[in-house]
């Protein structure tokens, strides 16, 4: 279990170690791919792997009557994004850099930005170039009451999408839990909670899009539930071991998904970008980019 791929779960760990083998042909991971997963979760407990391992803003809402107070209904289609963004910090009274979230509630597929101050001048061309990494069409748009957001350019740009604009109810703090669940497990599990000067915003976008976003979506798997009726007919979500895979995994599982590729996607161009490297590598090159980043931006002052 490498470094990188520490704040995976045991399920999505055991995933790999089975995509390892079968996918790209490791015979290293032929045993592996039989582990249990309570033998993960042990293994993680033991006192010679944490030997090994020890080494915010709110949200201003706005009262435009823009987007609709909804909760969106995907009906099974990939594209409907819920969108969030999440305040680094600040430091000698100077606020940080601001991440952008954008998950699809399907897929999971996960796009995520950086900018360096909250305003239309800073975010349009970061959340442009966010929906430009997703291989399938944007249908919907969901985020919090924030003016962000929730102003006539993001408006304009969604209407050129033909994309549906909603956001979270009052008094509803589950509207747009999927995306902040993403905050803290992804986000805040790798970058922090430090102050990171405004100026390294665009040393994050890059990263964000060369490294990160790859790695989330071809390389990382993700727990997708399952609805079980219980005795007195109550609806609980289970996760089940083989309900793990990763978004692009979950993407092509859906019925008639090559029709939701954009103009010039093809499945041979995304198979392309899942098999140039493994997971392992995907995510080492992952953790080597962001330490050095980190290093960087926390050291020069």
């Amino acid at each position: 279990m490498d470094a990188a791929h520490e704040d995976l779960s045991g399920p999505a760990i055991r995933h790999l170690f089975v995509r390892a083998h079968q996918i790209h042909h490791q015979p290293d991971y032929a045993r592996l791919a039989e582990i249990s997963v309570s033998h993960i979760y042990n293994l993680r407990r033991s006192d010679a792997y944490r030997k090994l391992r020890v080494h915010v803003q709110h949200t201003q809402a706005t009262k435009v009557s823009i987007g609709e107070r909804r909760l969106p209904n995907p009906n099974g289609r990939p594209g409907y994004l819920r969108v969030d963004t999440v305040h680094q910090g600040s430091h000698d009274g100077r606020p940080g850099v601001f991440h952008i979230n954008a998950v699809d509630a399907v897929t999971q597929f996960e796009v995520v930005g950086c900018v360096e101050a909250i305003s239309e001048h800073f975010i349009l061309p970061v959340l442009e170039a966010m929906l430009h990494q997703f291989p399938f069409r944007i249908r919907g748009f969901h985020c919090d009451n924030g003016s962000e957001f929730i102003n006539y350019s993001v408006k304009a740009m969604l209407g050129n999408l033909l994309a549906e604009f909603t956001k979270s109810r009052a008094y509803r703090t589950t509207d747009n839990a999927l995306v902040e669940g993403k905050n803290g497990s992804v986000i805040r599990k790798l970058i922090g909670y430090g102050p990171i000067a405004a100026e390294h915003a665009e040393a994050f976008q890059k990263f964000y899009t060369a490294t990160l976003n790859p790695y989330l979506n071809f390389h990382r798997p993700c727990g997708y539930a399952t609805l079980v009726e219980g005795k007195r007919g109550r609806i609980r979500r289970v996760y089940k071991h083989d309900d793990y895979r990763t978004p692009l995994e979950k993407f092509r599982s859906l019925p008639d998904w090559r029709k939701a590729l954009k103009p010039g996607i093809t499945p041979a161009f995304l198979d392309q970008l899942a098999t140039v490297q493994t997971d392992l590598a995907a995510a080492q090159k992952m953790h080597r980019a962001l330490i050095a980043l980190l290093t960087k931006c926390r050291t020069v002052r």
